[in-house]
């Protein structure tokens, strides 16, 4: 459980207005339109599904399904025996083992996760932290103090498509749980009810809400 947790904890190139040296400001202002580009490609895809690979910090792996909808709208289905799906609907985020019959419930707001699933995607302001092209890939960090406390975000997409490769997420210790996402289908239907959270069976669970 606690890996899966992880995902939730919610060398870069650090762009910092304040610190850039007048030499680099066309490099800064041409990572900012990279990022710009993407984010609004990115929030253009409503819609997503494909196969997910899992890696935890002790490179411990799992993977299989995710469907993808915006806004807010994400579910890992994990193969094998384990029982474990994740679930957000929007307002929440749920961790189900049905195999031990527990739920834990934590407020999507108070998560990273929130900053690649809002319907309009922005890599601008305070809380991009960071731009890195190195010509087959471009790496964007996010980050905001106030809201996710020192819990982050790694994005990392494709330099050609634009397409979102993978996606870490670093919690408040600093171990970093990444998803690498393939086979992915832009446009799908999800099957009804896929992010639906039932909430009675998880007071049920007796699940400590965060």
């Amino acid at each position: 459980m606690e890996k899966i947790k992880r995902l939730l904890a919610s060398g870069f190139v650090v762009v910092s207005a304040t610190a850039i040296n007048l030499d680099l400001a066309p490099a800064f202002s041409a990572a900012l339109s990279d990022a710009a580009t993407i984010a609004n490609h990115f929030s253009a895809i409503k819609s997503m599904s494909g196969d997910f690979v899992q890696s935890g910090p002790r490179a411990e792996k799992t993977g299989g399904r995710f469907f993808l909808q915006r806004p807010g709208k994400l579910r890992f289905d994990y193969a094998g025996k384990s029982g474990l799906s994740l679930i957000a609907d929007g307002k929440s985020v749920v961790i189900y083992n049905k195999k031990l019959k527990t739920s834990h419930l934590y407020s999507l707001s108070k998560t990273p996760l929130k900053l690649l699933l809002d319907d309009k995607v922005e890599f601008s302001g305070s809380r991009l932290k960071s731009v890195k092209d190195d010509g087959a890939q471009v790496t964007i960090k996010l980050a905001d103090k106030s809201v996710f406390g020192n819990s982050n975000i790694t994005m990392v997409f494709d330099r050609k498509t634009l397409d979102l490769r993978r996606w870490s997420l670093a919690d408040e210790r600093g171990q970093s749980t990444t998803v690498t996402i393939s086979n992915v289908k832009e446009g799908v239907r999800a099957p009804p009810g896929i992010f639906t959270i039932d909430y009675a069976a998880n007071r049920e669970f007796n699940t400590t809400a965060k």
